[in-house]
């Protein structure tokens, strides 16, 4: 990849404030903090350049939506250099912020254990470009699975059916990342869609309500409705919702405002199983205390 190919995105666009008042805990499950570059390096191999988004931006969309505790994913163009990640963690503090890291396979017990310390709850794998290999999967699922942790992926929806057989066997949870990129304009009768509902059926997976990469519609994104209201109906107790801010690599796409995607879960499940997703379920995945 030569630096021609790598995409500058755009600054996050403005907030609306929600038409629906977010409940006491709400959790930001997916987003990204993106520093000074002179601190935090760039991989060579990534497929973009951030705008500067640190986490005092982050908590001025948060204060706008009323999300008050976040889970910050470690992004691709940071590679296995998780220190942006933890050093936000502690800017935010732990009794509000966990993490979501990315490693490589020479990856100790011990450097889990500091990681642990410090609020990871996860381990992301990387499938799309190619950052964490899946055939990684069984040896770092084992390690993880004594801390609690899960793994999240962030995996194209034929690939995730190519490797399901493997899913079942890995003694952790699986969280979907980006509603698994299902092609969500073929259907839900399509292999890949029927694919995902089924995994979510096992009672081992997760997923995170964040799908405007998936859509085909312009906002609100009314083609995500139905599979979210399966998906909701199906495993209520394993759902998550994220903003995915600052919204990095659009392709085109128009930039989200994350008050529409907050408002969007209110289309999918009534308001009681809507607080599940945004408080109780994230507080069971990531350890967060009561609120």
């Amino acid at each position: 990849m030569t630096q021609h190919d790598i995409v500058d995105c755009e600054p996050p666009g403005p907030v609306s404030a929600p038409a629906h008042q977010a409940p006491a805990g709400t959790t930001d499950t997916h987003f990204h903090i993106f520093g000074p570059i002179e601190q935090y390096p760039l991989s060579p191999r990534r497929l973009y350049n951030p705008a500067f988004s640190p986490v005092s931006s982050y908590l001025e969309m948060a204060r706008k939506v009323g999300i008050e505790r976040m889970v910050i994913v470690q992004a691709s163009i940071y590679g296995t250099d998780n220190r942006c990640l933890l050093d936000s963690i502690e800017a935010f503090g732990q009794e509000r912020a966990r993490g979501v890291a990315v490693v490589d396979d020479s990856v100790t017990q011990d450097m889990l254990q500091d990681m642990h310390a410090r609020g990871v709850r996860g381990i992301r794998f990387n499938a799309i470009t190619g950052v964490t290999p899946l055939e990684w999967l069984p040896r770092i699922a084992e390690m993880i699975a004594p801390l609690g942790w899960h793994i999240q992926l962030w995996i194209k929806s034929d690939r995730l059916l190519q490797i399901s057989p493997m899913l079942k066997d890995l003694p952790v949870d699986i969280v979907l990342d980006h509603m698994a990129q299902v092609p969500i304009e073929r259907g839900m009768d399509h292999p890949e869609v029927s694919h995902v509902i089924r995994l979510m059926e096992t009672g081992r997976c997760w997923a995170k309500m964040v799908g405007y990469r998936v859509s085909k519609a312009m906002p609100p994104y009314p083609d995500l409705d139905e599979f979210c209201r399966t998906i909701i109906e199906i495993a209520p107790d394993r759902c998550l919702w994220g903003t995915d801010w600052p919204h990095i690599y659009l392709e085109g796409r128009p930039m989200p405002d994350a008050g529409v995607l907050f408002d969007s879960l209110y289309r999918w499940g009534k308001p009681e199983g809507i607080k599940r997703i945004l408080v109780d379920n994230p507080a069971r995945l990531y350890g967060f205390g009561p609120v």
